[in-house]
């Protein structure tokens, strides 16, 4: 998935928006992305084998409020790639379910503005049993993950920057053959994956109706090897990428709690992926737990009077 990077939001773990204690919100997210050439090494080629590589995502999301300053996020997405040209067969299906709990412990005035810090932990596990080893094509890296993320954010009225650091630990990987060559020969399966560090800054205009931002992010592969010439990618290859995004956000006033999400990214910079370029859209529903809880309550006292 490294391949065809795109960017969505609607309070998810990498904005600085929070859901209330016992509201739910859930959606689904449509991506498409391309790319015809990619960095193999520091080399922006293309390749006329395979054309241009297309990815179609779509996700199901959600976040839970525990508490005001403690969520639970979650995304499962099915994603479907393909070759315009040559004979690789395109692949699809359910990719990895990832989860994280977001906590703002800090949220303060600062010189007419606000200041919040948030820290966060995700994981990721593969879902289905898919092909890793076949990309460009393949829909993941099947590597279980464990990330840390520290996210700060300032806003002065309703304009807003946001920075954040993310650490992600990569398990290992298993290949459908029992031997492979990267910089040297591996009598086994298994592949010793390389960590990821990625920077995000965002800025734009916040209110409660509505969110319009521009976001920059760069990532970096804490280890790996270049493709090798007139070669296919490899799981742990070296994968750095800088993509300039931007998103929006809108509510509609007439329904309440509902929303639609919409934005575009590309890859300005990379090292072995593609020089992708995407787009989505999708719409979000907020339920509130907290009235049927309510409701509830009511009636219990009702009927402990009653008796």
């Amino acid at each position: 998935m490294l391949f065809s990077f795109t960017s969505s939001f609607a309070q998810t773990d990498q904005d600085a928006i929070m859901m209330n204690k016992n509201l739910f919100c859930t959606g689904l997210n449509y991506s498409h992305s391309s790319w015809n050439k990619y960095w193999e090494g520091t080399n922006l080629r293309d390749n006329l084998n395979i054309g241009t590589i297309s990815t179609n995502q779509i996700s199901v999301m959600g976040n839970y409020g525990i508490k005001d300053n403690l969520n639970l996020l979650f995304n499962a997405p099915f994603i479907s790639n393909k070759a315009s040209r040559g004979v690789l067969h395109p692949a699809s299906g359910i990719q990895d379910f990832s989860a994280w709990i977001k906590w703002m412990p800090i949220e303060t005035s600062l010189k007419n503005g606000t200041f919040s810090l948030y820290l966060l932990g995700g994981a990721s596990v593969p879902m289905t049993d898919y092909i890793v080893d076949y990309l460009p094509l393949s829909i993941g890296l099947k590597s279980s993950t464990v990330s840390g993320r520290l996210l700060l954010d300032y806003q002065l009225g309703k304009f807003f920057i946001t920075g954040s650091e993310t650490y992600t630990l990569r398990g290992n990987t298993k290949l459908e053959r029992n031997s492979y060559y990267t910089t040297s020969l591996f009598l086994t399966n298994e592949v010793s994956m390389p960590d990821v560090n990625t920077i995000s800054l965002r800025t734009g205009y916040r209110s409660s109706g509505l969110i319009a931002e521009a976001i920059i992010t760069d990532m970096k592969t804490l280890g790996g090897f270049d493709i090798t010439k007139n070669n296919m990618p490899f799981p742990s290859n070296k994968m750095n990428a800088t993509t300039i995004a931007a998103n929006i956000k809108y509510e509609i006033q007439k329904v309440s709690g509902l929303a639609l999400v919409g934005g575009a990214s590309h890859v300005i910079a990379g090292r072995n992926v593609g020089q992708s370029t995407g787009f989505y859209g999708g719409f979000f529903y907020i339920l509130d737990f907290s009235k049927k809880k309510e409701k509830k309550t009511t009636s219990d006292n009702s009927s402990t009077q009653n008796k």
